[in-house]
This record gives C-alpha cells, structure tokens and sequence, in this order.
C-alpha cells in the first residue's frame, strides 16, 4: 500500500515560496511537461541531468507538490552554516571521489538514509552524472542511483515497502547564463524496475549496469540531446539561425505561437544534423563552411544575426507605428526602473563574473547574489522614501520596484536589438556593399538549410520539426 505523501515543512515551504518568486522574476517562461508521471504518493526517484547546479534544484523543488529530498555532494557540509541550511531542505549528503576519496566507505550510510526515505514514502532527487557541466548532452552516468532502486525493490519484500517509481528527469535551457530566456522541465515515464529483479538477484553488476543504460537513454529522451560533441558547435549556431524560420514556419501552418514547442524544434535541428553527418558528411561539412564565413563576416562587421535577419523580414507600416507606439510608453517607466534598479541589478553580475569559475555555476552565483541584491536596495530605498515623504508613498515605492524593475529588464533587451538594428542600418548606409554581403550570406545560409529541412522530411517519412 503507498504511503501518504510527506507533509511539506514550513521551513521547506517558505524556501519553495522565495525560489518560486525569482525564479518567476528571472525567467522569462518555465515550461513544465509531464508531471503527472511523478506519483502524487509512495517512494519516488527522481533523476535528473545537472547542467546549472543549484538552479537546478531549485527548479524542480519548485514545480512539484512534493518534498524532494536532494542527494548533495558532502562537501557542501562542510560549512556548518550551509550545512544547516541543507539539513532543513531534506538534502542528504553523497561522497564523491573528486572531493574526498577516504570518505568513500561513508556512503554505505547515504545508501541507508536513501532507504529509510523511500521506506517512508518520500521523494529522492539525485544528478547521476555526478557534476555540472555545459555540454547539451547528458553524460555517462554513475551507476548510483540503478543500485539504490534495485537495492531497494530486493529488499522490499521483506520491509514491506510500497513500489519505488523511478522518474527521469530533463532540464533544457535556451540560454544556461541569461536570465530572459525560457526553461523546459520534462518529466519521463517511470521506468519499470520489475524486469530488472531477477538479474539482480543471479548477477547484480550486470543488473544494475544495464538499468543504469536505461536510466541514461530515458534522460536523453527528456533534453535537447546532442550525439556528437564534434558538431555540438554546428548544432547550437543552426540552432540560433534556424530555429525562428521553423517557428515562423509553423505559425504560418496556423500553430498557435504559444503551442510552438521551441526545444522541440532544437531537439529537431539536432536529429537532423545526426542524420546528415552519417549519411551525407560532405553536406554537413559545406553547410558548416558557409556558417563559418557568415559567421566572420558578422564578427568582421560587429554586426549580430538578429538584425541582419531583421532586414531579410518585411514589416509593414503598422508594425513600425506599434513598436514605436510601444517604445515611447514605456521609456518613462524603463527610465524609472532602470534607475531604482540599476545597482543591484549589475552588481550581482559583476560578482557572479568575478566568483564563477565555469559556466555551469554562473546563473547560480548571480541568482544568490541577486536574492540578497534585491531586497538589500530596495529596502535601503523605500527606507530613504518613507523617511523624506512618509509612509504612504514609501509602500506605494516599495510595490512600484519589482513591477518597474520588470518591465525595465524586458526593455532594456528591446533596446539591444535597436541598437543592433541601428548599427546594421548604419553599415547599409556607410557600407553599402558590406551589407549586401551579409544579407547574401545568410540567405545562402537558410536557402540551404531549408533545401536539408524539405529532404530531412522527405526521407524520414513524416518526422516533424
């Protein structure tokens, strides 16, 4: 019989509130699929890839219901602050070999922590890659956590616990470092672990080896998966050229924008580029020359693919009145959150820039210097207001900040692509000819790329983008 689910803490709940409003501050869109599959009760395992450190964490620990009780590197313990803070969230400390290989022997007892939690019903993450990283793949995982599921539906006989649901977990981002862009969390179909017993019990090496294979491949079915890192490269700029021409495309076909499913499509121009590269290498490698000559005539030109783009899209009048329209009513209210806001917005970036010593723990590290950022200035400035016009227009302040610091973040991206527009415009008219070049190159880039779509399509036999 499955157990009730675990009741949600207080601590746990308040830190689940503060993450849920950042998180929601930060990022333009956390698109959430499939999480019915994680059982609203009874023993579950949740395993998930790990390319944004704690952002990860938080992100699935925020989507879902219930309590995850995360596996979390020992050396996080070790400050005693850090460590009380972990200890209240649930987390359950892994010893790894990187970190401390005479702590080892330590791990017969995370084993026996994860045991008793799903005995009582509860929810476990773990990361079987073992590390962050920032390759869009999911790298060869550890056997750990094949070995805790089996372990524990062995011996679930005699302890007479209820089912263990092994859950994979995909976490893709359309940019792991900025904070505008979207997150896709996709939950996997729990993985049958009945099948697996019997090995277990005649060779549990060759058991556990083999459901860690299928705990890989269900993860890969869960992100934007790139095969080869060799054309990991080529997979991200067709990705960032193409990907708003398939959109486009669909749109066009009459999908409603907000069904257009953009990490489905990366996952798409991925599949694609796989598909070439073992049957037509010599097709993938003309396509990567011209991306690389489009690609230096941008970087000769100090000229972004947006604009260039821009300039390829016909816009009509009303187009050009709306976005002005838009532009001059909201100048005042970016120029107001954009002042308020100006400090701990770039502070935390300048810190983040300084402490991050890779990418994967970059957003992580602004995020926390953020969360103490924010709320330090703004309290310091509805202070300063309250004290020079009273407490009225100090509340009315206080509510004004993260709506105007919104609206100015969001802004401030449309004014990148002006400025991006404005320089290309500037080139067409100093630089007639180099202009011309680069709008050429990238019409030959997407004549291409649409002629690789039609026989991609063509070939597989009703495969979609």
């Amino acid at each position: 019989m499955a157990s009730a689910r675990e009741p949600v803490d207080r601590f746990y709940a308040v830190v689940r509130t503060i993450a849920r409003f950042w998180l929601w501050f930060f990022w333009k869109r956390v698109d959430v699929r499939h999480a019915a599959h994680v059982p609203a009760s009874g023993p579950v395992l949740l395993c998930i890839n790990h390319p944004n450190n704690l952002i990860d964490s938080l992100l699935v620990g925020v989507v879902l219901r219930r309590k995850v009780h995360y596996l979390a590197t020992a050396a996080l313990f070790r400050n005693s602050v850090v460590a009380r803070l972990l200890v209240a969230c649930g987390a359950i400390p892994v010893y790894r070999r990187q970190d401390d290989p005479a702590q080892m022997t330590r791990n017969a007892d995370t084993f026996s922590a994860c045991f008793a939690m799903l005995a009582r019903g509860r929810l476990i993450g773990i990361y079987p890659e073992g590390t962050t990283h920032s390759e869009a793949r999911v790298q060869r995982i550890k056997t750990g956590a094949a070995r805790i599921a089996l372990e524990y539906e062995a011996g679930r006989p005699t302890h007479g616990g209820a089912p263990l649901a092994l859950v994979p977990v995909g976490l893709s981002f359309e940019a792991r470092k900025a904070f505008s862009g979207r997150v896709r969390i996709s939950f996997g179909e729990p993985l049958a672990l009945a099948g697996y017993l019997p090995a277990y019990r005649d060779d549990p090496v060759k058991a556990v080896d083999a459901l860690t294979s299928s705990i890989q491949w269900a993860m890969e079915a869960e992100i934007v998966h790139v095969n080869r890192l060799d054309r990991a490269d080529l997979v991200r700029v067709v990705d960032e050229l193409y990907r708003g021409e398939l959109a486009q495309a669909l749109r066009d076909e009459g999908v409603a924008p907000a069904q257009v499913d953009t990490f489905r499509l990366s996952q798409s121009i991925a599949d694609a580029v796989a598909y070439f590269q073992e049957r037509e290498p010599d097709r993938v490698e003309r396509l990567a020359h011209q991306v690389d000559e489009y690609r230096a005539l941008l970087a000769a030109y100090r000229v972004r693919d947006p604009a260039v783009r821009a300039r390829l899209e016909p816009h009509g009048l009303g187009d050009h009145v709306r976005r002005s329209w838009q532009a001059m009513a909201g100048l005042p209210l970016f120029a107001y959150g954009a002042v308020v806001n100006v400090l701990p917005y770039y502070l935390p970036r300048l810190i983040a820039h300084r402490m991050a010593d890779k990418e994967t723990t970059y957003a992580t590290a602004r995020l926390l210097a953020a969360v103490v950022a924010f709320p330090l200035f703004w309290g310091l400035e509805t202070w300063v207001v309250g004290r020079l016009a009273g407490p009225v227009w100090a509340i009315a302040f206080a509510i004004s900040l993260p709506i105007t610091g919104l609206i100015a973040y969001r802004y401030l991206g449309g004014i990148g692509r002006l400025r991006g527009r404005l320089r290309f415009s500037r080139l067409a008219l100093t630089r007639r000819g180099a202009a011309t070049r680069l709008v050429d190159a990238r019409s030959a880039v997407i004549a291409e790329l649409d002629r690789a779509r039609r026989d991609y399509l063509a070939a597989t036999r009703g495969a979609t983008y």
